[in-house]
């Protein structure tokens, strides 16, 4: 059984305009994010959700909500929030200035990293998770393994509540879908930033996933 999986990334923040670790804390999303949201649902208007969730972080449920406004295809017009694709949760770095944090996360690494994308490209998403999780002095960002484990739960949670063929979309964040193209053999992909309002579309089947489509703020897909 395979379903076709539009991940969506929420629409620009307040902690993203001032660069910011977001993560599990949460910042209202701008006029422009509200605009990605906007942006994103004409795009996507002419696709027929089977299912509609979001992460249970406001910015990706209002997203969301701003995204299935603009939809003409008949789908679910609010998403279920779904824990399991929350953000990375980057510990005490949350809500510092994301060079701030690099400052100090590199304090914990023999290798300098520029910031968030370079440390991404040069260690991966499993060493820079691990790396990010050492360096939090209380011990409260996940680590890598935390984290996949529970992205793999809400793929699961997926796959048993659809059936094979069916649309289903979830607005999510942006390290989240690079740690996820990254597991299903792209990390290449996974040292780009993901755009506010930008589209990635899986074929999920159980364990595997092919990534027929990555970060693309500027298709309008066909149902």
């Amino acid at each position: 059984m395979t379903i076709q999986l539009y991940l969506v990334r929420h629409g620009q923040t307040y902690f993203n305009l001032t660069r910011r670790l977001q993560g599990h804390s949460d910042a209202p999303l701008t006029a422009a994010g509200i605009e990605h949201g906007h942006d994103a649902g004409r795009r996507l208007q002419n696709v027929r959700f089977n299912g509609t969730y979001s992460s249970d972080l406001t910015r990706a449920i209002h997203t969301a909500k701003y995204l299935l406004s603009e939809n003409k295809a008949g789908s679910p017009t609010w998403p279920q929030q779904l824990p399991d694709f929350r953000e990375e949760n980057f510990g005490s770095f949350e809500g510092i200035d994301s060079q701030v944090s690099m400052t100090q996360i590199n304090a914990y690494s023999e290798e300098m990293y520029n910031d968030y994308s370079d440390m991404i490209q040069k260690r991966g998403m499993k060493g820079s998770m691990d790396l990010i999780a050492k360096a939090d002095p209380y011990n409260l960002a996940e680590d890598y393994d935390a984290f996949i484990t529970r992205v793999k739960k809400g793929f699961s949670y997926l796959l048993e509540h659809h059936n094979d063929g069916d649309n289903v979309l979830v607005v999510a964040h942006g390290t989240l879908i690079r740690a996820v193209v990254d597991y299903f053999g792209h990390p290449e992909m996974a040292g780009d930033a993901i755009h506010n309002g930008a589209v990635t579309k899986i074929a999920l089947s159980d364990e595997r996933g092919e990534v027929d489509v990555f970060n693309d703020n500027e298709t309008t897909f066909e149902g």
